[in-house]
């Protein structure tokens, strides 16, 4: 098995990109390998690490389908509801109270 090539934090050189990068420019990885590891030193715990890509084998992102849309505001929507009063709370409910924040004050 060979090695990945690691680059340190700003140091990549052109043609490869993290998955962020590959977005923004309207591309995805396309089931290619990892290409290399970046990564960056911390001073207290183990370095940070993004794996790279190469730009010239991505392809474009797929678009979105009104399928996928109907599905994905179904999904924002449950995150939205909250479990106690099943009324849209206007933000995503937080996993940490397990309701809106009215519920989760008075816990009748």
């Amino acid at each position: 098995m060979a090695t990945l090539p690691v680059y340190r934090w700003r140091l990549a050189p052109d043609g490869l990109a993290t998955r962020r990068q590959l977005r923004a420019m309207g591309l995805r990885p396309g089931g290619q390998d990892v290409a290399a590891e970046l990564q960056r030193p911390r001073r207290k715990r183990g370095p940070l690490v993004a794996y790279l890509y190469r730009v010239d084998c991505a392809k474009p992102v797929r678009p979105m389908t009104p399928a996928r849309r109907a599905a994905l505001a179904r999904a924002n929507r449950a995150r939205r509801t909250c479990p106690a009063c099943r009324r849209d709370a206007g933000y995503v409910i937080p996993a940490s109270l397990g309701a809106c924040v009215p519920c989760a004050d008075n816990p009748n």
